[in-house]
């Protein structure tokens, strides 16, 4: 019985199961949304958010453990200085799933995006004031 065992096993070993959610962590602070099936990005919501909880914290010990999983310089200053301040006096809720209708070709895997929130609502802002600016300007 798998009594207190916590995390979802994706049929691969651990070492392969580790290494694809780094992969996909990065891909989220990289991109900011990403297109996955939906037991990897509720996996992987549980990570990322840890992460940006550490980029709230902003202090030498949390970068070294942001480090630890990224693995890369440069998206760790983008964590810590982008992402982390967008989220200051906030509760946690840093990523959305938003599924999807249609299932994969091949496998019929339910799929979804997986986004982070404030990253959503400055596009939003953005969509909605451009063609308010074309208005005025016509």
């Amino acid at each position: 019985m798998r009594h207190n065992k916590s995390g979802r096993k994706f049929n691969r070993s651990g070492s392969h199961r580790k290494a694809m959610l780094k992969n996909l962590v990065r891909s989220l602070l990289t991109y900011e949304h990403i297109r996955t099936t939906e037991p990897k990005a509720k996996e992987l919501r549980s990570s990322c958010e840890k992460l940006i909880t550490l980029a709230l914290r902003n202090d030498l010990h949390s970068r070294r453990l942001a480090y630890k999983t990224l693995e890369n310089h440069g998206l760790v200053k983008k964590l810590f200085d982008e992402i982390g301040p967008r989220y200051e006096g906030g509760g946690g809720g840093y990523t959305r799933i938003i599924k999807l209708a249609e299932p994969r070709k091949g496998d019929c895997a339910p799929m979804c995006i997986i986004e982070l929130t404030k990253r959503a609502a400055a596009e939003e802002a953005a969509a909605t004031e451009a063609p308010a600016e074309a208005a005025q300007e016509a």
